[in-house]
């Protein structure tokens, strides 16, 4: 397959097949002409790779769990570690949200929206600001 084949399948543009080439994700193998030639194998660790991403995993988190997958003598202890860690990740970017979506529903709530000119919303974006 060439690179437009494969990134169809894949559901990846180009660039990015070129991209995790050029970090050593995959490595296509290469025609007398110099072009890419994708085997089913290339295609499905791109598969995979979507798939990671997709799910919010690195490229080195998924530079581990592509080696993982590679090594028929791995643990699955070490598949759900690298898993559990990305999930904590995860859950500490949800708290974090949960937090700025209390604080600005705060002030959202503190403004009237009116003509006059104090905003609640720019007075808390102020003191937030000279706290640091």
């Amino acid at each position: 397959m060439n690179i437009s084949e494969v990134a169809g399948r894949a559901g990846l543009p180009a660039k990015t097949i070129r991209y995790y080439e050029e970090i050593g994700l995959i490595r296509p193998l290469r025609g007398q002409n110099g072009y890419r030639s994708f085997r089913e194998s290339d295609l499905h660790k791109l598969a995979f790779l979507a798939r990671a991403r997709s799910l919010g995993f690195s490229i080195e988190e998924c530079r581990t769990l592509l080696a993982l997958y590679e090594d028929r003598s791995r643990a699955s202890a070490d598949v759900k570690q690298v898993a559990l860690r990305h999930l904590e990740q995860i859950e500490a970017k949800i708290a974090e949200l949960r937090a700025m979506q209390a604080t600005l529903s705060d002030l959202v709530s503190a403004c009237a929206g009116d003509a006059r000119p104090d905003c609640p919303i720019l007075d808390g974006l102020s003191q937030q600001a000279c706290k640091g």
